[in-house]
C-alpha cells in the first residue's frame, strides 16, 4: 500500500521539495492533505496536480477563491488555523510532514501525535519551543519522529544500527552563511538582500535570515538535545563552508561517523518519508574529485551572538528556548521589513530573554502564554528602535 502523506506548509521550500519526491515515487506515496498559509496560487496548482483528499488555507480570506478554483475536483476545502489542527487527526493519514514556518507548527504537530500519526519533522521550532512535551507525547502515543533537517537527518542516519552504543558527542555542521568571516563593522552594514543570498541552500526567507545570523544553527542545537537525548555539552557546532559533511557522531570509543552528500534537501526528505528503506533516486551524485578540499573551523559566536544565545537558552532550560524563538520570529520579520539592522536582532533577543517571565517547568499552556508575552515585549522594543531612527 502507498503511504498517505499530509504536508503542512506545502507551498514552502520543504513542502514543494516533498511533493517533488512524492511525484518521483508514485508507487510508494500519495498526497492526502495539503496546507498553506497565504500562497493560494501555488496551493491551487498543487491540489490540481496531486488531487489530495483535503486542502486547507490558513488565511481564511483566501477560502472562497480556493473553494471556487477546486469546485470541479473531488477535494474537500477548509480554511483557518483550527482546520489544520483538526485535519492532521484524519484516519486516512499515515505520515505528517510538518513544514510550517516557526511556532505555528507546534499545535498541529501535537494534535497529529495525539492521533497516532508518525511525524517527518522539518519544523525545528516545534522542538525548540516544547521538545520535552513533544517527546512525552510521542512516547505515550507510540509515534516515531523522523528528522528532515539535513543535519539531524545526518545524525539519525549515523545512529542507525548504533542505538545500543553510547554517543560521546555530536557535531552539527554549518555553512557559516553569506557573512562568514565578516567583521562587526561589515555586519553593521549588511542588507536584507545580502542576508537572503545563502551560498549553498535554497530556502525560505525566514530560515535564510536565521542561517545568516546562525540562529538556525542555535535552534538545531536545541532540537538535537531533544531528538537524540543529549546533554548540552555533548553538542558542538563546526563551520564547514562546502556543506558536504552534513553532521558527525562521535562514539565513546573515539570513532566517528559522518553522513555526506551534495546539499539537496530532497535526500533527507525521501529518507524520512520511507524510513528504514532507502529508495533509488536520480539525485546528483557527489564526487570527491569535485571537492578536493573539505575545510572546518570554529564559529565566531562573538560576531554571531545568536548561536551563543541559543546555548544559553538550552542551558537555562524551562521556557527560555520558547522565549528565544518568539523573540527571534519578531526580530527577523522586523529585519525583513527594514525596521531594524542585522546586528540589532541579537541585541533585542538578548534583552527580551532578560525581561520575559521565566518558568522552570512549563506546561503546554505556559508555552502558549510565553509566546504571546514575548511577541508583545519584543515588538515594543522594535517599535522603540524604529522611533529612535526617525
Amino acid at each position: 500500500m502507498r503511504k498517505r502523506i499530509a504536508i503542512l506548509g506545502s507551498t514552502g521550500s520543504i513542502g514543494t521539495q516533498t511533493l517533488e519526491v512524492i511525484a518521483q515515487n508514485p508507487e510508494h506515496f500519495e498526497v492526502e492533505v495539503l496546507t498553506a498559509n497565504n500562497n493560494i496560487g501555488l496551493l491551487i496548482e498543487q491540489a490540481k496536480l496531486f488531487q489530495p483528499n483535503v486542502v486547507v488555507i490558513t488565511n481564511s480570506c483566501h477560502y472562497d477563491q480556493l473553494k471556487d478554483a477546486l469546485k470541479d475536483d473531488p477535494i474537500k476545502v477548509y480554511g483557518g488555523r483550527e482546520a489544520i489542527q483538526q485535519v492532521v487527526q484524519m484516519d486516512t493519514i499515515d505520515l505528517v510532514v510538518t513544514a510550517m514556518v516557526g511556532y505555528s507548527g507546534l499545535i498541529p504537530t501535537c494534535n497529529a501525535i495525539k492521533a497516532g500519526k508518525h511525524i517527518a519533522l522539518a519544523n525545528k521550532e516545534t522542538m525548540v519551543v516544547a521538545g520535552e512535551i513533544i517527546n512525552q507525547l510521542a512516547l505515550e502515543h507510540k509515534v516515531n519522529i523522523y528528522p528532515v533537517d539535513s543535519e539531524h537527518s545526518a545524525i539519525f542516519q549515523c545512529l542507525v544500527g548504533e542505538f545500543n552504543n553510547e554517543v560521546e558527542k555530536i557535531y552539527l555542521t554549518a555553512s557559516g552563511g553569506p557573512f562568514r568571516g565578516f567583521s562587526m563593522e561589515q555586519l553593521a552594514n549588511v542588507t536584507k538582500a545580502d542576508a537572503l543570498k545563502h551560498p549553498n541552500w535554497d530556502m525560505g526567507a525566514k530560515i535564510t535570515i536565521d542561517s545568516a545570523s546562525l540562529m538556525n544553527k542555535g535552534f538545531e542545537v536545541i532540537e538535537a538535545k531533544w531528538l537524540f537525548g543529549l546533554k548540552p555539552e555533548q553538542i558542538d557546532v563546526i563551520v564547514h563552508p562546502q556543506s558536504i559533511v552534513h553532521s558527525i557522531v562521535q562514539f565513546r570509543d573515539g570513532s566517528m561517523k559522518a553522513q555526506m552528500g551534495l546539499p539537496d534537501m530532497k535526500l533527507p526528505i525521501q529518507y524520512a518519508l520511507n524510513f528504514p528503506e532507502r529508495l533509488p533516486s536520480s539525485f546528483k551524485r557527489f564526487s570527491f574529485l569535485d571537492y578536493p578540499k573539505l575545510t572546518f573551523e570554529q564559529p565566531n559566536t562573538k560576531n554571531f551572538r545568536n548561536l551563543a544565545l541559543a546555548f544559553e537558552a538550552l542551558n537555562q532550560g524551562g521556557n527560555m528556548p520558547c522565549i528565544l524563538n518568539a523573540a527571534n520570529e519578531v526580530v527577523v520579520q522586523a529585519f525583513l521589513n527594514d525596521k531594524i539592522s542585522f546586528l540589532q536582532m541579537p541585541e533585542i533577543i538578548e534583552q527580551t530573554m532578560g525581561k520575559a517571565t521565566y518558568i522552570k517547568k512549563p506546561a503546554l499552556e505556559d508555552y502558549i502564554q510565553s509566546d504571546k508575552e514575548v511577541r508583545i515585549l519584543t515588538a515594543a522594543m522594535v517599535k522603540n528602535l524604529a522611533k529612535q531612527k526617525i
